[in-house]
């Protein structure tokens, strides 16, 4: 079986979010989709609230579970026996970022990581801008996958 984990903050989880899982879903058996507890990063929804957002999202599709997580993401893949670990692209900073990360997970615990590159038309979507419009009363739904439920 082919186990990945897609982690993330997730706050919220995106458009761009939901088309990594999307097309992931068509090469893994099965996703565990990992929400990391940062005690440093401000967040708009605290993780139970996002653990429970994604669940609703991915309730009709058992390949997909959702968890959050404390510590190195590459020791939470291995607690959930995942081979993989899946991580989206959307700029080359990412990539640079994220080549070094998987050089090191890969030396640590032969995890291989997978990148997918963002569809063109969701470059511009990003968490970090979603929070900002909810800071300012703006409607998200435009950049939130549908049946999202923010509240």
């Amino acid at each position: 079986m082919k186990r990945a984990i897609f982690p993330g903050t997730f706050d919220p989880f995106t458009i761009g979010h939901y088309s990594v899982v999307r097309r992931a879903l068509t090469f893994m058996d099965e996703i565990i989709i990992g929400i990391g507890i940062n005690e440093s990063k401000r967040t708009w929804f605290p993780t139970e609230k996002r653990v429970e957002m994604i669940q609703k999202l991915y309730a009709d599709e058992p390949r997909i579970k959702v968890e959050a997580y404390d510590g190195l993401t590459v020791d939470f893949a291995q607690s959930r026996g995942a081979q993989f670990i899946i991580r989206g692209i959307r700029t080359v900073r990412d990539f640079e970022y994220e080549e070094t990360i998987a050089d090191i997970n890969r030396k640590l615990a032969g995890v291989e990581t997978i990148l997918l590159f963002t569809e063109p038309e969701l470059t511009s979507v990003s968490s970090t801008i979603v929070r900002e419009l909810l800071q300012f009363g703006k409607d998200v739904s435009d950049f939130l996958p549908e049946g999202m439920e923010i509240d």
